[in-house]
């Protein structure tokens, strides 16, 4: 995938301090996979961290929270939402 990006002044010199000989990346197209990787990295670990949350809620529940449920019941909800 090609991307051909314009950027303000600002962004622009904030660019060409973080690539270079005096930024951390080589070149722009560099910086914005570091800069994707990261993102998709910190959405992963929040959708983690939202799954690990309803299961804790979910197994935290007293044992009284739980009932008998029949394979027939489970089918039938199933077929309920679809």
């Amino acid at each position: 995938m090609n991307l051909n990006i314009r950027v303000g002044r600002g962004l622009s010199e904030h660019l060409a301090f973080a690539t270079g000989n005096q930024g951390d990346y080589d070149n722009a197209s560099e910086y914005v996979r570091s800069l994707t990787r990261q993102d998709k990295a910190r959405a992963e670990q929040a959708a983690f961290e939202a799954k690990r949350t309803a299961l804790q809620l979910a197994f935290g529940l007293p044992d009284e929270a739980y009932g008998a449920v029949s394979a027939a019941d489970i089918k039938r909800r199933a077929l309920d939402t679809a």
